[in-house]
């Protein structure tokens, strides 16, 4: 009896487990984003011409590699079309929240993204995606008589769970190799446009924040210039020993003359103009050596020195 109840719970462990390895294949990477059908005025392929297409879009933040995945397309009974994604192009590798476009246009040999099978207006058309191991990654069915020509079916966002036909209206368009739901307006700033359209607003408001900031700016260097003054007086008041304010105000400690502000205005001046001396900057020492030889020396000459007249 303990058996039995173990091979039950077992059983049904079992199938858990298979239920959900079966609902992983929506947590894939990549998946079936937009597709149309018929093409006559939209997107062109590399050769400028007008075919259907087929767009997947990688919903993970790490890059994901189509390169050795299967396409397949059934748009009738039995007959499922396999398109094989070829290894060795670069492009196959789908960077983050990016797309990948298909051409379904039956020409494989115009290169990787152009598949070997086209679809058909007329029929619903089922497409699979599979990864290189032939595990489902994700499928749509487009059903018949929805679409009408230049016309998608797409995701309402990218990889959203809902599909909706694009390209009917301007707030829903066809969306090739780009996001499937584009925001054109800013909330923010069609208020702002809607209360101040003129932009009255926007200049006060501008130079305000520029005069406030001046303002400011004089204040600090106010403060911060009264404060240096303070601290150089009561330096010079430490160092002549007075302490009677009065007196140092009289004998002007701390304060500096006008010929010193005269200088340093000159100074800059100069420099600003480019008047001004350019000082060589490296000293150069050349040490002078003299080495003396009884030989050479005066004192002891081999002759007698002859005297002058």
């Amino acid at each position: 009896m303990n058996k039995t109840k173990i091979g039950i719970f077992l059983s049904l462990l079992l199938m858990v487990g298979l239920s959900s390895c079966g609902e992983r294949k929506s947590n894939s990477k990549l998946l079936l984003n937009e597709v149309l059908i018929e093409n006559e005025s939209n997107f062109q392929d590399d050769y400028g011409v007008h075919s259907a297409w087929i767009e997947i879009f990688n919903r993970s933040f790490g890059s994901a590699d189509l390169a050795g995945c299967l396409l397949k397309v059934s748009n009738q009974p039995g007959d499922t079309a396999t398109y094989f994604i070829p290894k060795g192009d670069v492009m196959t590798l789908v960077k983050p929240r990016q797309h990948a476009l298909f051409w379904a246009d039956g020409e494989p040999n115009r290169g990787t993204f152009h598949t070997n099978f086209t679809l058909n207006a007329a029929t619903e058309n089922w497409i699979g995606l599979y990864d290189s191991g032939k595990k489902l990654l994700d499928q749509i069915v487009v059903p018949a008589g929805v679409l009408s020509v230049n016309q998608s079916y797409a995701r309402v966002s990218d990889a959203a769970e809902e599909w909706e036909v694009k390209g009917g209206s301007p707030e829903k368009y066809v969306t090739p190799s780009t996001n499937n739901k584009t925001i054109n307006s800013h909330a923010k700033m069609e208020k702002f446009e809607e209360h101040d359209g003129i932009g009255i607003g926007m200049a006060i408001s501008a130079m305000s924040v520029v005069f406030f900031g001046l303002l400011l700016l004089f204040i600090s260097f106010k403060l911060i210039g009264k404060a240096s003054v303070s601290l150089s007086k009561r330096n010079a008041m430490k160092v002549k020993g007075i302490t009677d304010k009065k007196e140092a105000k009289e004998k002007k400690l701390g304060e500096a003359p006008g010929e010193v502000f005269a200088a340093i205005a000159m100074a800059m001046h100069e420099m600003q103009s480019d008047v001004h001396d350019v000082e060589e900057t490296v000293l150069t020492i050349t040490r002078v050596k003299r080495s003396y030889s009884p030989w050479s020396s005066k004192i002891y000459t081999l002759r007698e020195t002859p005297h002058k007249k």
